[in-house]
């Protein structure tokens, strides 16, 4: 299955844990043994979960409305609450975007990097990376998004959009071979933003 954008991956992975998450839950309840502490356990995670979501759903609202300080305090209580669940890296997402939106750029790439070292899904570090990579580029950090790129950008579900990044690094050092060669690479693997590549890649400098 393919995605438009890593924003509809990120639904994908809420979606994927409201449907399994339980089971899941239960799968590891089921190994310790007792069926009266396994239904516990599995009522017990699925408040939790629920509770999560409800916190997360607070906070989309409020980033939908702007309300970063908002936002921070009720990401904050996912990490604290509910980090058993998906939804305390889901919200740090929301929190980047809506930190790096209202000018706050390190603290939005310091939860970007949470969200790497504590994914609870491999798919979500390969996401928060790509993000953080993106802000890196935007803020002239080459180097640290090259870096990212090279420690985080080897998944194929988004080998597309990390080729696009990597032809925004090679744009910004004036290197347009590589920026082209990574600009069709992102073309060819796909990508959500395939209009804005092009568009990229029609203005990279003829080849001399």
């Amino acid at each position: 299955m393919s995605y438009e954008t890593d924003d509809e991956k990120v639904e994908a992975i809420k979606a994927w844990w409201k449907e399994n998450g339980v089971a899941v839950v239960m799968g590891i309840a089921i190994g310790l043994g007792a069926i009266v502490g396994w239904r516990y356990w599995g009522d017990y995670r699925d408040s939790v979960a629920a509770q999560g979501s409800m916190v997360f759903d607070q906070v989309l609202a409020n980033a939908a409305t702007g309300q970063t300080e908002a936002v921070v305090t009720q990401v904050r209580m996912l990490s604290d609450d509910f980090s058993s669940t998906p939804y305390a890296a889901l919200g740090a997402l929301v929190e980047a975007k809506a930190l790096y939106e209202s000018g706050q750029a390190e603290a939005a790439m310091a939860a970007l990097t949470e969200v790497i070292a504590n994914p609870p899904e491999p798919a979500m570090a390969h996401i928060a990376a790509l993000r953080l990579a993106r802000i890196q580029v935007a803020e002239g950090q080459l180097d640290a998004a090259a870096k990212t790129l090279a420690e985080y950008g080897t998944s194929p579900e988004f080998a597309g959009d990390f080729a696009a990044v990597r032809g925004d690094i090679a744009a910004a050092r004036e290197d347009t071979v590589a920026a082209r060669e990574a600009y069709e690479q992102a073309l060819a693997e796909g990508t959500g933003f395939s209009q804005l590549i092009r568009l990229k890649l029609d203005n990279l400098p003829a080849a001399g």
